[in-house]
């Protein structure tokens, strides 16, 4: 038989073998497309909406000044009022306890200057709190000019850029970092086949027919090649029809990107399995290695944002520069005159090499048949 038609049957084989296991099916295209839906509804999917606030004020005392004071906040178009009347200390104080609110603001009484916000403790750190303590932050100010009756010499205004495109939103930056994910995991968890070969004896069989080993890695190479482009067209569909993402597509940039990504990650998976005795033991490294890199690369929020002692971290992650690469791929169009690109690319070349070479020492070192 010859080698095209002996890859091909391997291929064909591979392919099924690879699609009865229920694993592959969760891992590598259910579990990216709920975990991306989730994450964009959550962060992404309302994008056109305004953010708002909802408030409720007491007013411990009338007087002219808290009459002016709750007049000037109900003029602030981000704050969505619990109550349109005052309520009463008691009230609101329920309201912050079963997160009916957002916040409370206690108006001053009589001769006291400062406005009391009450928000719930497990809010305490949120971005809806953050961006309300800015929001009164501003009104005090700009309330303090109007009874000084002082014009503000300078103002501040806020423009946002990119390196991708102008209409580069958190959408993009989500679906990129989930195909990336999805990609990278079809590797981590695609030899799952393999290991269950290796317990049954199949591979110690395999090797003595006419069939070439070379081929059937290359088969299944072929195979989770294939799952990768699936995914990205799959998740690419959703992002962008679902959720109007904006993708800017830069097809050589992509394919270097996807190759070595999805070769890095396939070693990585054929590491796990040289030292896999049952799928049990497999699909836990596996499991291990995606959440922690899910996490640590960049795939939902950026590296930068990390505390100063993590990033180190994420920079050593393969992960980290598969992300980087597709999302110059997709939105940014600036990765092979780019020499961070390239860099990247090379770390994660790196990476698939030592995992592929220490998954044949390991293949060699050990008897193929885990019986």
């Amino acid at each position: 038989m010859s080698n095209g038609k002996q890859l091909g049957k391997l291929f064909g084989a591979q392919l099924k073998m690879m699609f009865r296991e229920k694993q592959v099916w969760f891992w590598n295209l259910f579990f990216p497309i709920i975990l991306m839906v989730i994450f964009m509804i959550i962060f992404g999917g309302g994008g056109g909406s305004d953010f708002k606030a909802k408030i409720a004020v007491v007013k411990p005392s009338v007087s002219e000044a808290s009459n002016m004071l709750e007049g000037y906040l109900r003029q602030v178009p981000v704050l969505e009022w619990k109550s349109e009347q005052p309520v009463t200390a008691e009230q609101a104080d329920e309201w912050v306890k079963d997160k009916d609110v957002d916040a409370v603001i206690i108006l001053p009484g009589d001769n006291a200057t400062t406005l009391e916000v009450i928000v719930n403790k497990e809010n305490e750190k949120g971005a809806t709190t953050q961006a309300i303590a800015g929001i009164l932050d501003k009104f005090v100010q700009q309330t303090n000019y109007q009874v000084a009756g002082v014009t503000p010499t300078y103002s501040v205004q806020m423009t946002a850029v990119s390196s991708g495109s102008e209409d580069l939103s958190y959408v993009d930056f989500l679906l990129t970092g989930m195909i990336a994910l999805a990609v990278a995991q079809g590797g981590l968890f695609g030899m799952v086949d393999m290991v269950e070969m290796r317990r049954k004896g199949l591979l110690k069989r395999l090797k003595l027919t006419p069939v070439k080993m070379g081929l059937f890695g290359v088969g299944g190479m072929m195979v989770r090649f294939i799952l990768g482009i699936v995914q990205i067209i799959i998740l690419s569909l959703i992002g962008v029809l679902g959720f109007g993402a904006k993708l800017h597509l830069d097809f050589p940039t992509l394919i270097v990107a996807f190759l070595i990504g999805a070769l890095a990650f396939n070693a990585l998976g054929y590491l796990f399995s040289s030292f896999s005795k049952s799928i049990e033991a497999y699909m836990g490294m596996a499991n291990i290695a995606s959440f922690l890199m899910m996490f640590l690369s960049g795939i939902f929020f950026p590296t930068s944002g990390f505390p100063e002692w993590l990033i180190p971290v994420s920079k050593v992650l393969p992960l980290t520069y598969f992300v980087n690469g597709i999302r110059d791929g997709m939105v940014y169009g600036s990765g092979l005159v780019s020499a961070d690109f390239w860099a990247g690319i090379g770390i994660l070349g790196a990476w698939g090499v030592v995992a592929f070479l220490i998954g044949v020492l390991i293949y060699r070192k050990t008897k193929i048949d885990a019986r």
